[in-house]
C-alpha cells in the first residue's frame, strides 16, 4: 500500500496525529518501534524453539529467520506502529469454570473473529496514514511470522508477563494487537519495563503446569494449544486438568492483577456472541460439521474443524462425571473421526460403571478399525482414574 512521499520534515505533531487517527479507527493503544528485535528477543525465539516448546506448531520454526528479524518481512521498513485493541470482558471470564455440563469458551473467541475486526481497522488506518502523510506501509494482524508481544514492549504498550503474553498497565492482559509496518522514520516509544515483581498468579494458575519458569511456556502442556492448535489425540494427562475448557484457556491471563484497570471493551463485536455464551455440552456434542459450522459463523472457533472441537467437548462431558450424559457419548461411539469416536470412550470411562464400560467394549473393539481408538478401549487410564 503506498502513497505520496512526505516532505523532507515530518511534521513534529506526526506521532500525535497518529495515534489520534488509531484511535478514531477503534483502537486503544498505539506506539511506535523501530522495525528491529532486541537480541533479548531473538534469543528467547531460539530458545523457544531449541527446546521444543512449540509443539506441533512448525509454522513457528519454519520462518524463526524471518520472525526475528521483521526487516526480513520488508526490507524497506524503518518503523513499526503497533496496535492494540481492548478485549477484556464485562464479567468474570473464569465464571463459566463453575458450570460443568456448560462449555468454557476462551474470552477472545466468545465474540467475532478479532482477526477480521482488527484487519478492517487497520486498513482504514492505513489508508487514512497515506492519505495525510505519505510514505508506503504493510499491514500485519496475526497473519505472518511478526513477533507482536516483543514489538508491543519495544512500542512502550506493555510488557511480557511470567505467562509470556503481554501485560498493560492500562489494559491488564486483554489486547488484541496488529501491527502497521511504514517506511516513514518515526521516533521509537521508550520500551516498556517489566512490572510482574514477585507476583506469580499466572504461573501458579496453569492447571496444566505449563510453565516450567518464568518467562517460559510449554504450549505442549497448554490447554489453549492443547484444544486449539493440537490436531491429534490429546495425552490422558492433560485430560481431566481441562475441564470444561473446550476453547482456550484464560487463567493464566484472568488471574493477572493488573486486570484491576481494565475496564470492558468497547468493541461491540467482541462481546460474547449469544449463541456461544455458555453452550451446554449435550448440544455441542451433537454438532454435525453444517451445524458446527452455522453455530461458529464468524468465529475463530470455525478453524479448528467440527472433529477437534467435540473431541474438546466430549472431555469435557467425561469429566462432569454424570451419567446422565452417558447415551451422548454413546451416540459418538459411531462418529466418522476417530479423534471423536476415541474421546467418547474416554469420556464414557469416567461416566459409566466398570461393567457397563467393559461391555461396550466387547461389543465394540473387534469392528473399531482405528488403532488408536482400540488404544483407549484398553487403555489404564481407567482404573488410575486419568
Amino acid at each position: 500500500m503506498a502513497g505520496p512521499s512526505p516532505g523532507q520534515a515530518l511534521p513534529a505533531t506526526l506521532k500525535h496525529d497518529i495515534v489520534a487517527m488509531a484511535l478514531e479507527h477503534g483502537f486503544d493503544a498505539v506506539g511506535f518501534a523501530p522495525a528491529a528485535l532486541s537480541t533479548d528477543a531473538r534469543a528467547g525465539l531460539e530458545g523457544y524453539l531449541r527446546a521444543g516448546f512449540h509443539g506441533d506448531m512448525g509454522w513457528l520454526g519454519a520462518r524463526a529467520e524471518a520472525r526475528s528479524a521483521p526487516r526480513t518481512l520488508w526490507p524497506e521498513a524503518n518503523s513499526v506502529i503497533v496496535l492494540g485493541a481492548n478485549y477484556a470482558p464485562m464479567g468474570d471470564p473464569l465464571a463459566g469454570l463453575d458450570q460443568p455440563h456448560h462449555g468454557n469458551l476462551s474470552v477472545y473467541a466468545r465474540g467475532a473473529d478479532y482477526h477480521d475486526v482488527l484487519k478492517g481497522a487497520v486498513k482504514r488506518l492505513a489508508r487514512a496514514l497515506i492519505q495525510r502523510h505519505g510514505g508506503d506501509v504493510k499491514v500485519f494482524v496475526d497473519t505472518a511470522p511478526v513477533m507482536e508481544k516483543p514489538l508491543a514492549q519495544a512500542a512502550g504498550l506493555g510488557w511480557q508477563g511470567k505467562h509470556t503474553n503481554l501485560v498493560s498497565r492500562e489494559f491488564g492482559s486483554w489486547l488484541f494487537l496488529a501491527e502497521l509496518f511504514t517506511t516513514l522514520d518515526l521516533p521509537p516509544d521508550t520500551p516498556h519495563d517489566d512490572h510482574c515483581g514477585t507476583c506469580r498468579n499466572c504461573l501458579d494458575a496453569c492447571p496444566t503446569k505449563a510453565f516450567p519458569a518464568p518467562h517460559q511456556l510449554d504450549a505442549r502442556r497448554c490447554i489453549s494449544y492443547l484444544t486449539i492448535e493440537h490436531k491429534g489425540h490429546i495425552a490422558p494427562e492433560f485430560r481431566a486438568a481441562m475441564g470444561n475448557r473446550i476453547y482456550g484457556c484464560d487463567d493464566c491471563l484472568a488471574v493477572c492483577p493488573w486486570n484491576k484497570f481494565a475496564k470492558a471493551s468497547r468493541e461491540a463485536r467482541f462481546a460474547a456472541h449469544p449463541g456461544r455464551e455458555a453452550p451446554t455440552l449435550a448440544a455441542l456434542a451433537g454438532l454435525d460439521d453444517p451445524g458446527f459450522c452455522q453455530l461458529f459463523a464468524g468465529s475463530p472457533i470455525k478453524r479448528i474443524g467440527r472433529d477437534r472441537f467435540v473431541r474438546n467437548v466430549l472431555i469435557a462431558i467425561g469429566n462432569t462425571r454424570d451419567p446422565a450424559l452417558k447415551d451422548i457419548a454413546v451416540q459418538r461411539l459411531d462418529d466418522t473421526s476417530p479423534l471423536v469416536r476415541a474421546m467418547a470412550v474416554w469420556a464414557l470411562a469416567r461416566l459409566v460403571e466398570p461393567g457397563d464400560f467393559t461391555a461396550l467394549r466387547e461389543a465394540r473393539i473387534e469392528a473399531e478399525p482405528d488403532i488408536d481408538v482400540r488404544r483407549e478401549w484398553t487403555s489404564p487410564f481407567r482404573v488410575t482414574g486419568l
